[in-house]
């Protein structure tokens, strides 16, 4: 999922510019700021504000957490926010993007997540929702990537595997 504004966008963004410097801190290994800054974005922002903003943050948000339930509550905020988003605001920010190559991303992480929680049904019902919405996925090396990882996460569902995947964002170890 994209964070940062784009030449194909209308106009800069500075939310999901700040959303991306975040990011871009937290991969880097400062997770602690990174948390911290997206977490006063999130105040800022609040339940009620851009669905786009809200959906990219509390994405990218729960991928800094180790503990899979603090990383769920995150999912599912993006989910809820993502239900929120119109085709035309994503257009907004980036004319190459739709909504709905959002889903299969967000549906696995949530499949992961409650898979290392132990609850392998609600996993298998949202590793199935990612696989119905892997279609929408680019035929490009990121598509290439989640669907690896929707098959890599089905088959530890099946497994009744709780362990962390090595290839999941995250906190680096």
């Amino acid at each position: 999922m994209a964070t940062t504004a784009n030449p194909a966008a209308a106009g800069p963004d500075p939310t999901m510019d700040a959303i991306g410097r975040a990011v871009i801190e937290g991969r880097a290994g400062d997770t602690a700021s990174a948390r911290r800054k997206l977490l006063d974005l999130w105040a800022a922002i609040g339940v009620t504000g851009d669905p786009l903003h809200r959906c990219s943050l509390a994405h990218h948000l729960a991928d800094l957490y180790e503990d899979p339930a603090q990383a769920l509550a995150w999912d599912v905020r993006a989910l809820d926010a993502a239900d929120a988003v119109t085709e035309q605001r994503v257009q907004e920010h980036h004319a190459g993007l739709r909504i709905a190559g959002f889903y299969p991303s967000l549906h696995l992480n949530l499949a992961d997540a409650y898979r290392r929680l132990g609850s392998f049904e609600a996993a298998a019902e949202h590793i199935g929702a990612a696989e119905a919405h892997a279609p929408s996925l680019p035929g490009s090396p990121y598509g290439d990537l989640l669907r690896g990882a929707i098959q890599e996460v089905g088959e530890a569902i099946v497994r009744r595997d709780r362990a962390p995947r090595a290839s999941a964002p995250g906190p680096p170890a």
